[in-house]
């Protein structure tokens, strides 16, 4: 199964931080994906062995596109109760995005890149 636009950016912006470079090009993702600029509010986890690794809540204040790259690096790299996240972990975690937009809450979960 493929991997959701929205789960793909959670992703790469992960490993933007693992890889020290900036690869998102946002301008040219909100020019194909049009909703990526609109306001939700969005909440991201992440789970390595069905266990809580991170997570992140942001507010409706800025475009979609910002509140997954920001939300998933605050997620896996500034949760307070969590260390950084290592690049074995982030191989072997789940991402779970969800959505509360005006027709509902959506959730979408990513499998891990790496099985045990």
């Amino acid at each position: 199964m493929s991997r959701s636009v929205l789960l793909q950016l959670s992703r790469d912006s992960i490993q933007e931080v693992l890889q020290a470079e900036n690869s998102i090009d946002k301008k040219a993702l909100i020019i194909k994906y049009p909703l990526l600029s609109q306001s939700v509010k969005t909440t991201i986890n992440l789970y390595i062995n069905n266990k809580l690794r991170g997570s992140f809540k942001s507010n409706a204040s800025r475009p979609l596109v910002d509140a997954i790259i920001i939300g998933a690096k605050k997620a896996a790299f500034e949760d307070p109760q969590f260390t950084p996240l290592s690049t074995s972990e982030y191989l072997s975690c789940e991402i779970e995005l969800i959505l509360d937009t005006p027709e509902g809450v959506i959730s979408q979960k990513d499998s891990p890149l790496l099985r045990d």
